[in-house]
């Protein structure tokens, strides 16, 4: 499980702090480290606190965006201390960590932190499927971003240590979708309902942000994404076939208007 394991930086700061996170990751046995627009890779000050770990430093792989970084991912995990307006599965590093290791051990897995001063964006966190916060004195909670590493890759070390001896092999995990193609989906999604006139492209609102949110934390497998992806194509299809076909008006549910928009 661990080998499945992706350690994500975006927009480091400083060259030191990805030679820690280098080293955190190797004593617990992660090599997959992914930086995002580091401010300044490679460095010597990078190499030299990697200490043993300069292979990890040397395989690291360099993308422009975070989307790239991901895509291959199945699980995604945006390390977060903040609240935000809307809410987002959120767990503790000890809870989630077991959770991923008992139950997901043949996913592809990326933990991703944000640069040192302000952490990840919201447009960047909900692209992950989990928020993850470590429990921490109330009064003072701030870490260092390799002290967040090492935490995070410890629990997984040790979660998957627990999980691997009391597994059963005989259980047979669903297979699920990489990030690019959820990504994809809602991309379609957005596509159709804009035109079947739910979403208003001048006013889109937080409509797809709360459809991400529905979709993100119910986590439909690959062959759960597939039907979704037909019941699109065939709406699709059919107004195609309905090339006059109005914009359809807000529903409404018990009485109360249905805000496509959602301004």
């Amino acid at each position: 499980m661990l080998d499945r394991i992706r350690i994500v930086l975006v927009n480091t700061y400083h060259p030191g702090n990805v030679g820690a996170a280098a080293r955190a990751m190797k004593t617990m046995g992660i090599s997959h480290l992914t930086l995002v627009n580091p401010r300044d890779f490679p460095h010597s000050e990078a190499t030299a606190l990697a200490a043993g770990a300069q292979d990890v430093l040397e395989n690291a792989e360099v993308c422009t965006t975070l989307e790239e970084a991901i895509q291959d991912s199945t699980i995604v995990i945006g390390t977060s201390a903040r609240n935000r307006s809307i809410q987002w599965p959120q767990e503790s590093v000890r809870d989630l960590s077991s959770h991923l290791a008992s139950h997901h051990s043949q996913e592809n897995i990326a933990f991703v932190f944000g640069p040192e001063t302000m952490g990840l964006s919201n447009e960047q966190l909900q692209q992950c499927h989990f928020h993850l916060y470590i429990p921490g004195n109330p009064d003072y909670s701030v870490l260092n971003l390799a002290q967040a590493v090492q935490i995070c890759c410890h629990e997984m070390f040790t979660a998957y240590q627990l999980s691997d001896k009391g597994s059963d092999p005989l259980t047979v995990e669903p297979e699920y979708p990489r990030k690019e193609e959820l990504s994809q989906y809602f991309e379609h999604l957005e596509s159709t309902l804009s035109r079947v006139g739910f979403l208003i492209q001048k006013h889109p609102g937080l409509a797809m942000t709360r459809l991400r949110r529905l979709f993100t934390r119910a986590r439909p497998d690959k062959t759960e994404l597939n039907m979704l992806r037909g019941i699109l194509a065939r709406i699709d299809e059919r107004l195609s076939m309905t090339p006059k076909c109005s914009a359809t008006q807000p529903q409404t549910f018990e009485g109360t208007p249905h805000d496509r928009s959602e301004p």
